[in-house]
């Protein structure tokens, strides 16, 4: 336990550390090196364009990473009566719910400290759990997440091939291109300035394919109306129509919420909060 809360203190700060780094490889390295072109006007030019594209990833990622961890699940049980002392916590620790509870797929979190409503998982590079109130905005975090080390990867790839003068025309190229650099980091023939791009461009790689795949696993979870911690139990769910599962999720104004990062509006976590 005492591993878990200390990773939920790291995870965090190692992300926030990962975006300021690619924020500053972005903006003052890759931006003005390869996208420079004279023969554009300003209002157009490619380095501008690459910037804002940048730009609005990043505000997308972070936007929703903040409110992710602003509505965090309430604390829904303070309204159930659960009595006081660890023998009542104890109860909830196994996901069952209370004989006076009436809400569907609750759990307690161990490292919250907190029994949340449609509890998904705990994520760690947010330090909180995932349940009904901001699952949407955390699949908006893992996509833009993963759009931005996309873009980070481009860039950087298109940074090294002007810098090595090589070509990442063939596929083997970025796969041997850590090898080579680093016994040509120790050899002096590499600066380490570029040693250290070369490892973000592994860096982005394996986070943008990770945010990708947990983001359209969790989308097919939501299809199915089922979160990780209902298939993790075994929990059988009643059949609905997929459309009524995203509109649970995504709220009617999901459009609103792929293009700027908003709390869920027209959910029906919402509705129920109203009544």
């Amino acid at each position: 336990m005492l591993v878990l809360r200390l990773l939920n203190v790291v995870a965090p700060a190692y992300f926030l550390c990962i975006s300021l780094v690619t924020f500053v490889l972005q903006i003052f390295l890759f931006i003005p090196s390869m996208f420079r072109d004279p023969s554009t006007t300003p209002l157009f030019s490619p380095a501008l364009l690459h910037g804002a594209l940048f730009l609005f990833l990043s505000a997308n990622a972070l936007g929703n990473y903040v409110l992710v961890i602003q509505s965090s699940p309430e604390d829904v049980g303070k309204g159930l009566n659960l009595g006081e002392g660890a023998e009542v916590v104890a109860d909830w620790l196994d996901g069952s719910r209370s004989p006076g509870s009436a809400l569907p797929s609750t759990h307690f979190c161990r490292l919250c400290g907190r029994v949340t409503q449609r509890h998904d998982h705990h994520c760690f590079f947010t330090g909180n759990c995932i349940g009904s109130r901001n699952m949407r905005n955390f699949i908006m975090f893992c996509l833009y997440t993963s759009l931005a080390c996309l873009d980070s990867l481009v860039a950087g790839m298109a940074y090294i091939s002007a810098a090595l003068s090589m070509s990442f025309a063939s596929p083997l190229a970025f796969l041997t291109l850590l090898p080579h650099s680093i016994s040509q980091f120790f050899s002096g023939a590499l600066l380490s300035s570029e040693m250290f791009v070369i490892l973000m461009l592994y860096l982005w790689l394996g986070i943008g394919l990770a945010c990708a795949g947990f983001c359209c696993h969790q989308m097919l979870l939501i299809l199915r109306g089922q979160t990780r911690y209902q298939v993790r139990k075994g929990v059988v769910v009643r059949a609905r129509p997929w459309r009524e599962n995203l509109q649970e999720v995504f709220g009617k104004r999901w459009l609103l919420g792929l293009l700027i990062p908003v709390l869920n509006v027209g959910g029906d976590y919402r509705r129920q909060k109203e009544k």
